[in-house]
Order: structure tokens, then sequence, then C-alpha cells
């Protein structure tokens, strides 16, 4: 009897866990096994609530083993430390796993190469850092709340500053709220004049805006120093901050060093728009941990991942059939900027740019639609 194809996953996220019910669903038999840290999954684009109290650390645990079950997955909980033999061999904590097709969907990594960058908490690391927002917030009883996010300069599109907005505009309305406001100051920072430009012209006009009607400072336009433990340093000056919140840009994972993968500029897997990895036969990346061609506002977010993680498993299923792998993604960026109680709509693909002023039934869409994506997994 035929041994059944290996595909090995590597990693257990948004991309990751998408590719599965994706080849699932074109029919696809072959044993799958992934590798990855934890066989739980964080949803953290609903971090942003911890803060305020709307959401608890537990509430954004998923444990996927129902999942991986119900789709005839193997978990190996191991850490990546290569991809060696052109794709086949994955080196990892618990050795060697070869592959016959090989996915990676880990995510990327926050460039900490800021001085003292340790004083400053990056919120989307995970539950125990937006916490750290949580409870520092609360036990601060006057002073100043520093907000700001950078870029990666060899591939200025590995940015991720959409959360750190909703962090901004979440903590002005519990301040608000608590009748606080007035005792915490609020201030922006970033190096570009016009931050969040992915998210196109007028989105970052009414961002702006709506720092400005609520009292939330601005420090644009000048780059980051470093991190002290009372204040942000930039090349146009220093200001004080007694916490700061502050989302690096990304770069791939640190085990690309060790690897035979293609990588880009940026320190990414190299991909093109099917998601295969250029020079390697049947290796594809989705997700983060990837540098695709596309647009300069093309998004490192959860939904273009997943958009990436169906072309990718399309064109694995293809490739296992014996059919060629043609099927490509689509660049699009579509989010709903969270200020706790409204949220403003942002759409873009390659034809439009949809941005609607900050409306109340948003906010509650957006947890309409947390309920809507994790129902795959809690349902399991």
């Amino acid at each position: 009897m035929t041994a059944l194809p290996r595909i090995v996953i590597l990693g257990s996220g948004f991309a990751a866990l998408t590719a599965i019910r994706e080849l699932r669903r074109s029919g696809v038999s072959a044993d799958i096994t992934v590798v990855s840290p934890s066989d739980e999954l964080t949803y953290l684009p609903s971090l942003i609530w911890i803060p305020a109290g709307l959401r608890r650390g537990e509430d954004l645990k998923i444990p996927l083993a129902g999942f991986f079950s119900r789709h005839q997955v193997r978990h190996l909980k191991a850490r990546v430390e290569a991809v060696t033999d052109g794709g086949r061999t994955v080196e990892t904590s618990a050795g060697p796993v070869a592959n016959d097709v090989l996915l990676i969907a880990t995510g990327g990594r926050y460039i900490r190469k800021l001085p003292g960058i340790e004083h400053a908490i990056i919120p989307c690391e995970g539950i125990a850092a937006a916490e750290a927002v949580r409870d520092r917030l609360a036990a601060l009883s006057s002073g100043t709340v520093a907000v700001g996010f950078g870029a990666n300069p060899a591939e200025p599109s590995a940015v991720r500053g959409g959360p750190m907005f909703e962090f901004l505009f979440g903590m002005d309305t519990l301040l608000r709220r608590q009748g606080r406001r007035d005792e915490i100051d609020l201030v922006f920072f970033n190096p570009s004049a016009q931050p969040g430009q992915r998210l196109g012209p007028k989105a970052v006009s009414g961002l702006l805006k709506q720092m400005e009607r609520r009292g939330i400072a601005t420090r644009l336009g000048h780059k980051m120093v470093r991190f002290e433990p009372d204040k942000v340093v930039t090349e146009g000056g220093a200001f004080s901050a007694d916490l700061t919140l502050f989302m690096p840009g990304l770069t791939g994972p640190a085990w690309l060093d060790a690897s035979c993968l293609p990588t880009s500029p940026g320190g990414f897997v190299a991909a093109q728009e099917t998601c295969a990895v250029p020079g390697l036969d049947r290796v594809y990346v989705a997700g983060d941990a990837g540098s695709f061609p596309g647009p300069d506002w093309m998004p490192k977010q959860a939904h273009q991942a997943d958009l990436q993680a169906v072309a990718a498993a399309r064109n694995m299923a293809a490739e296992l059939a014996g059919k060629p792998a043609t099927a490509v993604f689509k660049p699009e960026l579509i989010c709903i900027v969270d200020t706790l109680d409204a949220g403003m709509l942002v759409f873009r693909d390659p034809k439009r740019n949809l941005a609607l002023p900050r409306l109340k039934p948003l906010h509650t869409v957006k947890r309409m639609f947390e309920t809507h994506y994790l129902k795959a997994y809690r349902g399991a």
C-alpha cells in the first residue's frame, strides 16, 4: 500500500489553521503534522480589549486539540530550529521532521534593536503584555502614556500599526469613563509625518483628526533614538512617558539564519504570488513569515494571512494531485479601528480604498466577527 504524502505545517496561528481547513475542504487526505510550541490559539486582535476589562486573557486562548482531532492532524509540540535539505527536513527541538510538502506559517518577530526597548511594552506580543498594559494603566494616578510604532527599515511594509491606534483610542475612552483623563496625558509618536499610510489618505486624515478631537498630543516625523524608564527620545527631542507602548517593525523568524530558505531584504522568507518559495520544490509560506509581491500597502494582518493560506493550500493540493499550482492570493486590507465604544472601517484592495467615519455599531460588528471567526475552533 502506498504511504500517504506527508504535509508539515510550521506554526499554529491564523495562516496555519486556515490552511488545514482548506486542505481538508479540498479533499486532501495526506498525513498532516503541525509543528509549534503550543496547541492553543491566542486570538491576538482582541488583546486591545484587555486593558478595559472587555476581555480576560483566558477568553482569548482557544485549545486546538479538538480542531486537530477533527481534521486528523498530528501536533508536535516543538520549536522550529531550521529548514534544511531543500525544504524536505525541518530541524526541531524534538528532532528532525521529514516532509513531502512544507508550509511555513510561523509568523514573524519584532525587531528589538532600539536601545532601552525593555522599558516599553509591546502589547501585541501576547496576553501577558496586554495585561501589563492594563495593570500599569490602572496604577497610574497621573502622568503621560506614550503610544507609537516603528517599521523595518529594510522592508518598510513590515509594520503593524493598526492595533496601536486601537490601544491609543481605547485608553482614551477608558480614562474618560473613569474620570481620569484630565490627570493622564496621551501622546502618539511615529517617525512618519503621516502615520498609517497603508490604510490610505482618508484613513490617515481621520485618525489624526480623531487624535486632535480627543486632545491626544502627537510627535510625528522624527525617528526614535531610544527609550528610557520615564521618557521617549527621538531625533526631534525627548518627551516624558510614565508608560510607553511601542510596536516595533517586523522581521522573519530567527531560525531562518540556519536554514536553506531564500530571504527578502527585511529578513522574511521570499515568496511568489502563489505563496511558493522560489527555487525550492513544494515549499510554501503564508502570513507574517513571508515577503510577498504586491502593493506597498499590503498589510501584515490576520485577514491577509488567511488569504495567503488559502492560496497556498490550494496549490499544495494541486501539486499532490499532479496539477499546476496556479492559485494566487488577493491583496486586501480590511479592518475596524476600534475605540471601545465605536469603530472606523477601512477597506483597501487594488481598485478601491474606503474609510468609513467613526460609527458606534462597528464596535459591535468587531465583537461579532470575533465570535464568528473563533466558532470553528471553539466548536471543535
